[in-house]
Formats: C-alpha cells, structure tokens, sequence
C-alpha cells in the first residue's frame, strides 16, 4: 500500500568486486584489488605499477565501524567509497550475508564477536594497520562511539577523542561541562543513591526528570512529580542493576533538535527540526500520533539565530572535531534550553528527511568532511521535511488500514514514502519509535502547510490490529 513514490537512496552502481582468501579471512575488494591496497599503499595518491597499468591510490583510508546493520549503516559506506577513500569495513555480521553492492563499498572488512569489545577491535584495527595507514576510524552509532573512541586512541588515529566521547554520553558530566562554558541546561545531577536524589528534588523541586546517565532520546526516561513517583523510579532502576542515574530538572516548553556536521570544531552544515508533541509524551501515548518537522526557515528566521550559535558554543566546550552532531533542546518561559547532544547522527531517518527536503546527499557531505575536510554544498531549504508516525489500535499483528486512498488523492505529489506493514505482520510498542510501526514522510515548501498536511495524515489515516 505505498503512498506515492519510494525514497531512493542517493548512490550510483555498485563497483564490481571479487573475493579473496587470504588464511582465515574472506577479503572484498574493490578496483584497485587486496594486493595493492594493503601492502603497496605508502604514500597518499602514489601511482601503482605492476601489471602493465598505471593507477593512483585513493587519498584516504577510513576504517568503518558495522556498515550492515542498521540497513542505513551502507550509506555511510557507500557516501565514504564515493568521496574517493579506501574503505575497510569492521563489525559483527559475517560477509558471507552482504550483498554485492555493498561488498562493492568496502575494500575489506573485518568480522570481530562485538564492536563495543574494545580488546577485539583493537587488535582488528592493529591488523589493518600493520598492512596500511587508517587515517580515520568512523562509528555512526550511538552505542559504538565509546568504544570506538577508546579504539581510536590506542590505535593513535584521529578523531573523537574519549574525554569528548564521554561527555556526549554521561548527562550529568556533559550538563556540568556546558554550565562551566555559560551553555543554558537544565539543573541536573548524577546522583547514587536514594538520599542524593532526595535531596536534589528539595532544591530543585518537582517535576524532575529520571534517566540512565547514558540513555539515548527517550530511552529509559521518566518524569516523577513527587517524592513516592521517584522512589518507584528509583526502584526500577535499582532493580535493573544501575549504580548512578541523573537526575535533572524538567524544563516546560517545546522540545526540538539542531543537528550539523562539524569540521574542524565549526558548523558546515545545519538542520533544525521540531517534534509534536515532546518526546516523552510521544513515547508513551498510544492515541498521539507524533511528527517531527525539519524546518526551511533557518537561514530566513532570525529567531533561529540563537540556537545556532548555541549549537556551536557546545560543539566548542565538548571538543567536537570534524563529526556529526545531533542536540536536542527546549524553549518555553524560562527561554532556550540546551538539552542533551550525541556525537554521532540522528536516528528515525532525518539525515534522509534532509537530503530530500534540501537536494543534497547528507550521507556524502558527511563523507567529504570526514576525507576532504570540507562540505561541497549547501542546503537549498527548498523543502520543510517531516515524518508522522502511525500506531496500531492495540498490540498484535496488523489487521488492516483506512484512509490511505484519501490521502493519496489529497497529497500523493507531496509524500516522500511510506512504509505500510503488511496484514499479519506483527506490531512493535508504542516505545519503540517513530519507525517501528507505520509511517508516512511527506515535504512541502511551506513548513505550516506541511505540519498541517501530517496532521491530517494522523487523524485519517488508521492502523488496525487484532
């Protein structure tokens, strides 16, 4: 039941490719072949003689951390190839699954039992260097950055630093280092025991909000407006085994996200997005059918100004280099709030909301920063782009739709794609996500027009489960 057309990833063909076995290793490789990429690469751009042809080897080498899964993983292998490095993949699932075109991407790649094994994938990033120079080891996934991090120093290669990597992933630490940088945020703590939190919520006062001090988005967060809620709070969590929470306070207003892809510690490319409603309250209401809204105004509204240069001031304080960023924020009475930032993509699809809302391929401007140390384009802002998610009427297995062949003839020219579960499939938990159950991702020129457009996509277009 598709709405229109299919997104289509940005790329052209896969490369042809040939496998190789060299001991216990299955190598892929792609035009320049093993031999020459990992034992006669010396010198960046060097040209290659040896079988009758001259070649020039490509201008950087990236070590890429689980290029399979998540299936948008590819893309950044894909983006990097394009961008004229050498790519070596390295992650948990066997090659023998990878399809052509993939294989066609990567150079070589290494299969280790974990990538969040930092002993493992030492080694395999020592094996890569003792055949070749890694000017870069990249993970685009918020529970690799640490260990990849870690990774990155014992292997003396540039990026990310642990110091960084830690502050983008302990709240408490992150929030105290901004505060330090004059960074407005929400009063907050790590807190270990029952008493710290306690007396926390005496100074700052309810509601606060509960979260693992490295959580992602919503994940794991409650709010509590009493002494008794944060008790059971803290029950919960004692029972999961957790030594240190934070603790933070809540901060009313509208919740929204400032993503960029940073060089050399500046801002070269920005998005601006807002959810409907908040997070917290979209994670855990079956009836809300949530959106999020990548703005077209942000270089026309002024109002944007201040977050921008808030976005940048925290890229500055944390030590970010050249990498992606995703910051959430609020605003409400008590003005602009920075919330919290991974060091790392957003998630739930944005980068290709962006690319299809501004004519560019986010996943290359990524890849160019990272082996060029530059981005090529700018946004056109042609597009505000946003995506509204659609929950089953109960847990189950999908039964059937309404409203899709009256959305089509009412905004089919608009929609970008939707994904439609097929009868029988089975549904996921309304925590699971904006993409876990049905979906639609529409543009349009106008931002007000577009959240207007999935609204009514929300209020007409029915999930049925049994």
């Amino acid at each position: 039941m598709p709405l229109m057309r299919p997104l289509t990833a940005p790329g052209g063909e896969p490369q042809s490719n040939d496998e190789a076995q060299i001991g216990s290793r299955r190598l892929y490789h792609g035009p320049f072949g093993i031999k020459n990429i990992l034992t006669e690469r010396s010198v960046a751009l060097r040209p290659v003689t040896g079988d009758g042809m001259t070649r020039t080897i490509r201008s950087m080498n990236v070590v890429f951390v689980e290029p399979w899964f998540p299936r948008n993983q590819r893309e950044f292998a894909r983006a990097l190839a394009e961008a004229g490095a050498t790519v070596i993949g390295i992650g948990e699932y066997s090659a023998d699954g990878f399809d052509d075109q993939l294989k066609g991407w990567l150079d070589h790649y290494e299969q280790v039992p974990s990538v969040t094994d930092v002993e493992a994938m030492t080694r395999a990033v020592r094996w890569v260097q003792d055949k070749l120079w890694v000017d870069r080891l990249e993970a685009t996934v918020e529970a690799h950055i640490m260990s990849t991090a870690q990774v990155r120093e014992a292997c003396t290669i540039p990026g990310t630093s642990v110091h960084t990597a830690w502050l983008c992933r302990d709240k408490p630490s992150m929030k105290e280092a901004l505060r330090a940088a004059g960074v407005p945020t929400a009063a907050s703590a790590g807190v270990s025991s029952s008493s710290e939190a306690h007396a926390f919520a005496a100074e700052v006062g309810f509601p606060l909000i509960v979260k693992p001090r490295s959580g992602a988005g919503a994940s794991g967060t409650v709010r509590v407006d009493s002494d008794g809620a944060l008790d059971s709070a803290l029950g919960v969590f004692g029972g999961q085994g957790v030594d240190s929470i934070a603790v933070e306070e809540f901060i009313e207003g509208h919740e929204g996200f400032y993503d960029t892809i940073a060089v050399d510690g500046g801002v070269a490319v920005d998005f601006a997005s807002h959810y409907f409603p908040n997070v917290l309250e979209a994670m855990r209401t079956r009836w809300i059918s949530p959106e999020f809204i990548s703005t077209n105004r942000l270089d026309s509204a002024p109002e944007y100004a201040e977050l921008r240069e808030m976005g940048q001031r925290v890229i500055t304080a944390l030590g970010i280099g050249t990498s992606a960023t995703h910051m959430e924020w609020f605003f409400g009475p008590k003005g602009l709030k920075f919330s919290e930032i991974g060091c790392r993509p957003p998630g739930v699809g944005a980068w290709d909301l962006y690319s299809q809302g501004n004519d560019v391929d986010l996943y290359r401007q990524w890849a160019d920063a990272i082996v060029h140390g530059q981005v090529f384009a700018a946004p056109s802002r042609r597009f505000a782009s946003g995506i509204v998610a659609l929950r089953p009427s109960q847990d189950g297995t999908i039964s059937g739709y309404s409203g899709v062949d009256e959305l089509q003839g009412q905004f089919g020219e608009w929609v970008i794609d939707a994904h439609l579960p097929s009868p029988g499939t089975p549904t996921q938990g309304v925590e699971a996500g904006y993409m876990a159950n049905a979906y639609v991702r529409m543009r349009h020129p106008d931002y007000d027009v577009l959240h207007d457009m999935l609204d009514t996509v929300g209020r007409t277009l029915h999930v049925y489960a049994s």
